[in-house]
């Protein structure tokens, strides 16, 4: 848990899921500096925005801007990509005190308002999912304010250009702790294009039963616009398996890995996995658009198996994630590691890629007792454990 001391009081704050062994924080520098600006309290050359009207929260990452503007009896409305941070505002909101329906939480598959007054951005990782987003949410725009906000070094020429093409004039404003605030006015007169994405291609020969197959990526998945070296390692040593089972596509991603399990192996029950809603929609597309619009298969937004039945699962297929944000971190892999054990029956496998430098054997042997090495290159790894 943190403690965040905003301009209008102080706030308990905490990431999602919770962990008292985790000294990463809910907030930071850029949050600060939005909300130091919205209360007046911050030195930019603009004075407090006027949050009256519908006022939309994009990319909030763990709820500090919406819990602080709820808590002033703004009602906002949240919009992320990440199920985690969804989860961590509904937490953040209940323990600072804001009332059920104190704020909207959609994600960025859903609908936007009808009409936006103020648009805040936490600017993400993923300039292309910046774009998609700001191409959904511009023509909602009321002539009113977009603030953008980031560290230093999450915002470039090219960030600025997506709000100058897409939204309207924009600048900066001086950094302020190694943080930064944008400032867009939108202008009505500027051409309405469409987003690009989704993104789609069709994989070469040579990666195994993805040969050939279409992927679909909405913006913000991890290698958006071609296929990543370790998911194409990974493809060209997936457990050749066949008869009645249960495989779960864990950390998904577009979709393709469980998409060729399920092509390889038609009597199988895919179950597509990711705490992204971007993932979650890719995967499903990419698994339609080679499975047919009728192939049983099931597509859930989530922490990792959290919710998934014990000893109901088969075979899991997992390309673990080591960042979250800027921080390189090996807890999301071990989540994922812990609810796999506990989501297989016996005798049931789990297969991970990874770096070799990663050393993810080391806590796979320690977890289920066993880790064979099923194929490995100069750069990756492939891990097979089983459920004893």
């Amino acid at each position: 848990m943190n403690r965040l001391m905003t301009p209008w009081g102080e706030l308990d704050l905490t990431r999602f899921p919770e962990d008292p062994r985790d000294r990463l924080r809910a907030w930071d520098a850029a949050d600060e500096y939005l909300l130091g600006h919205l209360a007046g309290t911050a030195e930019t050359a603009d004075g407090p925005t006027d949050l009256s009207g519908t006022v939309a929260v994009l990319g909030d990452r763990w709820g500090a801007m919406t819990t602080a503007i709820a808590g002033q009896g703004h009602s906002p409305v949240q919009i992320t990509d990440s199920f985690l941070a969804q989860q961590a505002t509904r937490l953040n909101l209940e323990r600072n005190g804001v009332a059920p329906g104190g704020a909207t939480l959609l994600s960025t598959q859903d609908a936007p308002p009808e009409r936006i007054d103020v648009l805040l951005v936490r600017v993400p990782k993923s300039l292309a999912l910046l774009e998609d987003q700001l191409h959904r949410l511009a023509p909602r725009l009321h002539a009113g304010s977009v603030v953008g906000t980031g560290k230093v070094t999450e915002i470039h020429t090219s960030t600025l250009k997506l709000f100058e093409r897409i939204v309207g004039p924009t600048r900066t404003s001086l950094a302020v702790k190694k943080a930064r605030l944008i400032f867009c006015s939108p202008d009505p007169a500027l051409p309405r294009a469409t987003s690009p994405w989704p993104y789609g291609y069709a994989l070469p020969l040579g990666i195994g039963p993805a040969s050939g197959l279409t992927v679909t990526n909405h913006a913000g998945i991890f290698c958006a616009e071609r296929l990543d070296i370790g998911t194409r390692f990974f493809l060209r040593n997936l457990p050749q398996r066949r008869g009645p089972e249960r495989i779960v596509d864990l950390g998904c991603g577009n979709g393709i890995v469980g998409t060729a399990a399920a092509l390889a192996n038609p009597q199988a029950e895919v179950v597509f996995v990711d705490e992204s809603f971007q993932a979650v929609a890719s995967a499903e597309a990419t698994f339609r658009e080679n499975a047919g619009p009728r192939a049983a298969a099931e597509f859930r937004v989530g922490d990792g198996l959290s919710g998934m039945p014990a000893e109901s699962v088969d075979l899991v297929l997992n390309n673990p994630p080591f960042h979250s944000h800027q921080s390189t971190t090996d807890a999301t892999a071990w989540r994922m590691f812990t609810g796999s054990r506990a989501a297989l029956r016996p005798g049931g496998e789990l297969w991970v890629i990874g770096n070799r430098h990663l050393g993810y054997h080391v806590k796979l042997r320690r977890l289920f007792g066993n880790c064979e090495i099923v194929a490995s290159d100069a750069k990756f790894v492939v891990l097979r454990s089983v459920k004893n």
